[in-house]
């Protein structure tokens, strides 16, 4: 790291103008290992005051940044990337220890971090405009600029690679921005404000302030001198941010999770659709994931063979501390802990006991939040573990007939993200792509597609689009200019 985080007094402050800062309350946010329930470091806790401060810095700093030539911004973000992966194993020890994911999955996160930097450098000199045709007389052609100065509010579950998916794009097409990071993750979020400043980056172009949700977090959606903001994160809060910016008709992007079901036929490679269910929703992040696939929807006639290999397969993950690099990690927080296990609850109050897990770990050598991978079988469409957002390692099975009956169950939640199926047919893949609502289907392959594809949803799961190309046009804005090039008198026609 740095040696400009040598200090342990002055590490984790809040990073304004290119630098660390104290918050004007000098309060502090501590921030707690999960694998242990632990404090092991503090964050300065950032205020309406701070974010007031952050805002007037990016405001004085973006019109140097803009002005930088297009391609000389990707330049700096290439640098950024290069940064990121030169202290991965630096950021992912750190990235485990205040969100509790197993370290190799840190290291993963890390690089897809450096990743979207790198793609978006790549688009800093491609962000074009378009001429019109409206006749001979006239000149017509649009422009795309920068929205201005863009507040990022960024969740707990990928503090990295979250980050980079909004501040990479708003910074490649010419934005100076202020990132607000969840208050369970501050650390990494300061670290990389830190490393975009040593990649070049003017003073004042990135900002960073931790703080709660409730006070600096709501200080950046409602202010009158933010230009555009981004938000991922739960529905109520982003009810709230898309309320707040509504008031002062602030563009917002809202990304508010899902409820995301994979759909298996008996043609399907029954071994990999396997696999990647357990990717889906136990091994990846403990299934705090906004596309975890936490609904699974099984054809009548595999359901029973499907089940027990699955049993089977989870029976088998380790779950341990994220430093150890188990299979599954430690959830969040207590509150994230308590909210999954009330899920159990619920699951054994609405169906039974479940085929496994349904206990918190019993890993008695450790006081962290580890819950164990869960399946309950015999779900109804209806039940509140069918319908709701869990973000946890918590599977609902259901049974279907036939594709129409599968597609019912598929569209009749309140969110509409993420959408998978497993199957040979690819008529029936794609006639299911056709008609189930979802920003983003998968086929064959959860998680499919990368940086460069576009993710957003429909419904309660919000509204825009991030990654790829399609995130630029989030943080730009298009300017039309239109000539009468005959009106010009003889005299000054040249």
């Amino acid at each position: 790291m740095s040696t400009d985080y040598d200090s342990s007094d002055e590490r984790y402050e809040l990073f304004i103008g290119g630098k660390p800062t104290p918050s004007e309350s000098g309060e502090q946010i501590p921030v707690t290992d999960p694998s242990t329930s632990k404090p092991f470091e503090t964050v300065a806790a950032g205020s309406s005051a701070d974010i007031d401060r952050a805002l007037k810095s990016a405001r004085e700093a973006f019109s140097d940044w803009r002005g930088i030539k297009p391609v000389d911004r990707g330049r700096v973000l290439q640098r950024m990337a290069n940064r990121m992966h030169a202290e991965k194993k630096e950021l992912a020890e750190l990235l485990t220890r205040e969100n509790g994911k197993p370290i190799s999955q840190s290291k993963t996160g890390i690089e897809v971090g450096a990743r979207y930097f790198e793609y978006y450098a790549g688009t800093a000199d491609k962000v074009q405009g378009e001429t019109i045709p409206l006749g001979s007389e006239y000149l017509d052609y649009t422009l795309r600029e920068p929205l201005g100065v863009t507040g990022h509010i960024v969740p707990w579950n990928f503090p990295v690679s979250l980050f980079a998916r909004t501040v990479a794009p708003a910074l490649a097409t010419g934005n100076a921005v202020v990132v607000k990071p969840a208050e369970q993750t501050p650390l990494t979020a300061v670290e990389l404000g830190r490393l975009l400043h040593d990649a070049g980056v003017p003073a004042g172009a990135v900002n960073v302030v931790p703080g709660y949700g409730i006070e600096a977090g709501a200080a950046l959606s409602e202010h009158e001198g933010v230009d555009g903001v981004a938000f991922t994160g739960s529905v109520p809060t982003g009810r709230e941010v898309a309320a707040a910016a509504a008031r002062t008709l602030t563009p917002v992007h809202i990304e508010a999770g899902g409820k995301n079901p994979i759909v298996v036929y008996p043609d399907a490679d029954l071994e990999r659709a396997i696999d990647q269910t357990m990717i889906s929703i136990f091994t990846r992040n403990a299934g705090q994931v906004c596309s975890a696939g936490d609904g699974l929807l099984l054809h009548e006639d595999i359901h029973d063979e499907f089940c027990e290999r699955l049993v089977s397969r989870v029976g088998k993950l380790t779950v341990g501390a994220g430093l150890e690099d188990p299979d599954v990690g430690a959830l969040v927080s207590e509150t994230q802990y308590e909210k999954v296990t009330g899920y159990i609850d619920v699951g054994i109050e609405e169906v039974g006991e479940p085929l496994c897990g349904g206990t918190a770990s019993d890993r008695s050598s450790s006081d962290g939040y580890f819950v164990k991978p869960t399946i309950f079988d015999g779900v109804e469409r209806d039940m509140r573990i069918a319908q709701e957002e869990i973000f946890g390692p918590i599977l609902s099975v259901l049974t279907f007939g036939d594709e129409q009956e599968a597609l019912e169950i598929a569209n009749e939640t309140d969110y509409g993200l993420v959408a998978g199926i497993f199957t040979r047919n690819l008529n029936r893949a794609h006639r299911f792509a056709r008609d189930v609502v979802a920003g983003q289907v998968f086929i064959n392959e959860w998680f499919a597609g990368g940086v460069e594809t576009s993710f957003g949803g429909y419904r309660q799961s919000g509204f825009g689009r991030e990654k790829g190309m399609e995130a630029l046009r989030t943080f730009t804005t298009t300017k039309n200019v239109c000539a009468n090039i005959d009106s010009m008198s003889s005299v000054d026609r040249r």
